[in-house]
C-alpha cells in the first residue's frame, strides 16, 4: 500500500518572456502553440513551454 505525502516545490528562478500572437514553440513533448498573452517559460535545462496568464500570476512572481 501507498502512502501519499505532502511537497512544496523549491524555488528554482527561470527566465520567461510573455508573447502577443500566437506562436509556435517546441517543447520536450513536442511543438505546442502559444496563444497570445500567453507566458513561454524557459526551464533550468533550457527547455521551453507554455504557461497560460492566470496559471503564470499564481505560480511565478519577478525578483529584483
Amino acid at each position: 500500500m501507498c502512502f501519499t505525502k505532502k511537497f512544496v516545490k523549491k524555488p528554482v528562478i527561470v527566465e520567461a518572456y510573455q508573447v502577443f500572437e500566437e506562436v509556435k514553440i517546441e517543447t520536450l513533448e513536442g511543438t505546442m502553440i502559444a496563444s497570445p498573452c500567453d507566458w513561454i517559460v524557459i526551464g533550468i535545462h533550457g527547455e521551453k513551454y507554455p504557461v497560460k496568464p492566470d496559471i503564470f500570476e499564481k505560480t511565478y512572481r519577478a525578483i529584483e
